[in-house]
């Protein structure tokens, strides 16, 4: 289906991401004879998990399950996107891709994708916030194998011995007050990736979007309140100046020193929270005025490239529907160990067999994808222009509404 409005795709490979290199080039061959009925070829981003391993495994399984055998590539999730748009421009796009979903917009732009109802998926099941990263024009051009995303982990002795009940914390200003507590009593308050990349803005999101601002406008007064909140932990003591720099990774380790009261993680450290040395908890991001912030959905779509064979589509569907099944999902999850599944009946399943996910579930309910709100290729650019505020204000290099005006200029010239 095409759509004048899309950008073209030797437009969209050099102008919207780097286009690969000759060596990238080699690596985007696809396992399977072009046109052989009996393979088809897969790519994902997860190069940790070797031929062997459970996900492989899984991954085999569902070709099986079609009849077919399944050659599998793994590439690390830039190389992936860039190799994606080569492949298409050169007509040797593999079968199915599992992508980041912030990117599956810049693909879908170039008309690479055949969208949901083209391959005929039900898709009427899954969460309405989780398909929408994947939505472009109306259009869904995939479905989230599972989501991850952003919440408050909690170390349980420092709250106890500075008297703060988790459960008091509903709003930024119970937040706020918590973390007063928590310092009072000598600890650190709370620890967060502040650092100018796209993780400073996945971090910084729950509360620009708690605020009730959009990312259209970056310098609306909401979105000004949010990052006056983070500059004001900083100033008060309740966040280190580390929250400059800081990954989610060096965040996660300043957490696990035992020191502070707070963290802002996601979904993939669940693990590591029970095996730390003190009694953890998790908490959701609260919005400013009471309930649930939303937080950024990170995870990836299974998505179908267009075949000039088309007869291949049906093979296709079989073994995303294998992928995609309440059960499939269930097994994603417990495959990775950071995934909840996207549709109420995976989650259900998924919280029969650990209840102790129940905050992750509720958080995923309540997230939203970066690239919601028809943002598709835009995201990337306006993004930067946030990461880049908030480095400014948290430095003091300037005030939040100097940095967030200065922002909106940057995304609305980059985007015009």
């Amino acid at each position: 289906m095409k759509n004048p409005r899309r950008t073209s795709l030797a437009r969209s490979a050099s102008a919207g991401l780097a286009v690969a290199s000759l060596a990238l080039a080699a690596a985007c061959s696809s396992g399977g004879e072009e046109g052989d009925a009996d393979t088809y070829t897969w790519w994902d981003p997860y190069p940790q998990h070797e031929a062997g391993s459970d996900w492989a495994a899984r991954v085999d399984a569902c070709g099986e399950q079609a009849g077919v055998t399944i050659e599998r590539t793994a590439s690390d999730t830039t190389a992936l996107t860039n190799q994606a748009l080569l492949a298409a421009q050169e007509g040797t796009s593999p079968d199915i891709i599992l992508l980041d979903n912030p990117a599956v917009s810049t693909l879908a732009e170039t008309d690479m994708l055949t969208t949901v109802d083209e391959l005929g998926l039900d898709v009427s099941g899954v969460d309405e916030n989780l398909l929408a990263a994947g939505v472009l024009e109306d259009q869904a051009y995939g479905i989230p194998i599972g989501a991850n995303t952003l919440a408050i982990y909690y170390n349980a002795e420092v709250l106890d011995a500075a008297g703060v009940d988790p459960a008091s914390i509903t709003d930024w200003d119970s937040l706020t007050a918590a973390l007063e507590q928590v310092t009072g009593n000598g600890n650190g308050g709370i620890t967060f990736a502040g650092i100018g990349t796209e993780e400073g803005s996945f971090q910084f999101l729950p509360w620009f979007w708690g605020a009730g601002a959009d990312l259209r406008q970056l310098d609306s007064p909401e979105a000004v309140a949010a990052l006056e909140l983070w500059t004001g932990w900083l100033e008060a003591g309740y966040a280190p100046n580390s929250v400059i720099t800081n990954s989610q990774n060096t965040t996660w380790e300043e957490f696990l020193t035992g020191e502070y009261g707070f963290v802002v993680n996601g979904t993939w450290q669940v693990n590591s929270a029970a095996e730390a040395g003190f009694a953890t908890g998790v908490i959701g991001l609260p919005a400013m005025n009471g309930g649930p912030a939303p937080a950024p959905t990170g995870g990836e779509f299974i998505i179908a490239p267009v075949q000039a064979d088309t007869e291949r589509y049906d093979i296709t569907r079989q073994i995303v529907e294998c992928m995609t099944t309440p059960e499939g999902f269930v097994e994603t999850a417990t495959t990775f160990a950071y995934y909840v599944p996207p549709t109420a009946d995976g989650q259900a399943a998924l919280l029969e067999a650990r209840p102790e996910l129940e905050p992750w579930v509720q958080a995923v309910r309540e997230a939203k994808g970066r690239t919601s709100d028809d943002l598709g290729t835009d995201y990337p650019m306006i993004s930067e222009a946030l990461w880049t505020a908030v480095q400014n204000a948290l430095s003091g290099s300037a005030t939040p509404a100097e940095a967030l005006a200065q922002a909106q200029t940057e995304a609305a010239d980059a985007t015009s």
